[in-house]
């Protein structure tokens, strides 16, 4: 694992960890950084990271506090507070 990649996975522990004390701001803030870290180093995002940020305002999301969670048929539509919503299939 390269530095980037690990840096990435702490700032991901880092955002969670301050999304769930309440500090939406510094938590915003570890997702744009992970994100610049990403395309600088050209890496893929990791998908357990990718599935709780918002894309549109870069938010880290936590279901019930600032996401919605739903299940349709065949995906699962999250909806950030901002209005954004992603989709994922499910089987």
């Amino acid at each position: 694992m390269s530095i980037a990649a690990e840096r990435i996975e702490r700032l991901h522990a880092l955002a969670r960890r301050a999304a769930r004390a309440g500090d939406d701001d510094r938590a915003r803030e570890y997702v744009r950084l992970a994100h610049r870290l990403a395309e600088r180093n050209r890496l893929q995002f990791p998908c357990e990271f990718r599935r709780f940020t918002c894309d549109a305002c870069d938010a880290y999301l936590i279901p019930g506090r600032n996401a919605r969670v739903r299940t349709r048929d065949g995906h699962v539509v999250v909806t950030c507070d901002c209005g954004h919503q992603s989709r994922y299939p499910y089987e």
